[in-house]
């Protein structure tokens, strides 16, 4: 399975992925981060084109891994544009959308994408990082992704 968190930059990706993958249910995943990932292959194109590009990468590299045996993998990437998450959906049934906002200032708010579209998939986890705990984050996801977790 792969589980994309995904929202505006400071949302509480990269933190909620490194706390799933201390969870029992979550140990085996891999995360590919989104700054991580532009660290890598030295992307620093932050325009529409740049940023599919980079976007497409990531699911091509966590579809791989999920093809061949991955116990799982999350992406915690921004996923702006409806373009790069139809591009996932297309290339696997295997995923779970959990769109993380939240309200308030947290110092990032310079780098957020001007012209992010909205999801409009039905069946996304909608998470506001500013009035749920961590805790309460994990264990939404957890809940959100229980059916198809392995044992």
């Amino acid at each position: 399975m792969i589980v994309v968190l995904f929202g505006q930059p400071h949302c509480g990706k990269s933190t909620l992925a490194k706390k799933l993958i201390n969870e029992q249910c979550f140990s085996e995943y891999w995360n590919i981060d989104g700054d991580e990932l532009r660290d890598i292959f030295k992307n620093k194109n932050f325009s529409r084109k740049g940023r599919i590009q980079n976007l497409n990468r990531a699911s091509d590299i966590a579809h791989y891994m999920n093809s061949i045996g991955s116990d799982g993998i999350i992406l915690s990437l921004v996923y702006p544009y409806r373009e790069a998450r139809n591009y996932l959906n297309n290339l696997t049934d295997d995923v779970k959308w959990v769109y993380l906002t939240y309200e308030g200032e947290r110092g990032r708010e310079k780098f957020h994408v001007q012209d992010f579209e909205l999801p409009e998939k039905e069946r996304i986890l909608h998470l506001d990082t500013s009035k749920l705990s961590i805790s309460e984050c994990v264990d939404a996801i957890k809940r959100f992704t229980n059916e198809e977790l392995p044992s």
